[in-house]
């Protein structure tokens, strides 16, 4: 049985990104300023709705973006460009959005009833969306993710806590750097903050997956 070392899995996930940096900020530019953008122009009543769902799109967009990018290097080149990607992406983002909501809706629910159950939904789903992306089974993507992490539970759940504790150091520092500024430079900090941090929780995502899926 694979064993998860979190450690190794964070660390794999910074030696892709940084071997392939640009095309992974390229798209996260490209996709979240999209998101930034909606944001900015749907910022009042009902509008709101369109700008989540749009950051919704934008963020899912990407996590699969990432799931292509990671499987394409395993041999230790990248030879998709980032429009190939993209590409890549379209004909599973229906299956990879439906996915993403029914998960979001379980898990807000596990977590407002008690923290256990969504803390324990969180893990045991960590890898749907790599599921979603290379093995194209729909709402079967929550089995298979459960089966994948069957055994590794503590080490996946090590691997989220690590990748969220990143995320909050990067919140805060880029929440006082912002604060420094007025309402133009705190929307600049967030926007590059979000592009910094998105490769990454992406990429543990799917370095975790091939992980758990065949050791590698």
């Amino acid at each position: 049985m694979t064993t998860i070392d979190p450690g190794a899995i964070v660390g794999r996930a910074f030696r892709i990104y940084q071997e392939h940096a640009a095309p992974l900020i390229a798209a996260a530019l490209i996709v979240f300023l999209i998101d930034a953008v909606a944001a900015f122009l749907f910022d009042s009543g009902a509008l709101v709705i369109v700008a989540s769902l749009i950051g919704l799109i934008a963020h899912t967009f990407y996590q699969g973006v990432v799931v292509r990018l990671v499987d394409d290097v395993r041999d230790g080149t990248l030879d998709s460009s980032v429009g190939g990607l993209f590409s890549s992406v379209v004909p599973v983002l229906g299956s990879l959005l439906l996915v993403s909501i029914v998960a979001g809706i379980a898990l807000t629910i596990g977590f407002v009833l008690l923290i256990v159950p969504g803390l324990f939904l969180m893990t045991i789903w960590a890898v749907v969306a790599p599921v979603v992306v290379l093995e194209q089974r729909g709402f079967g993507s929550f089995g298979r993710s459960q089966e994948l992490v069957k055994g590794n539970g503590w080490g996946v759940f090590a691997v989220i806590v690590i990748v969220f504790l990143l995320t909050i150091v990067v919140g805060i520092v880029a929440g006082a750097i912002g604060a420094a500024g007025g309402d133009v430079l705190r929307a600049v900090v967030s926007f590059v903050a979000t592009v910094a941090v998105a490769p990454l929780a992406a990429l543990t995502v799917s370095v975790l997956y091939f992980q758990l899926r065949d050791g590698g």
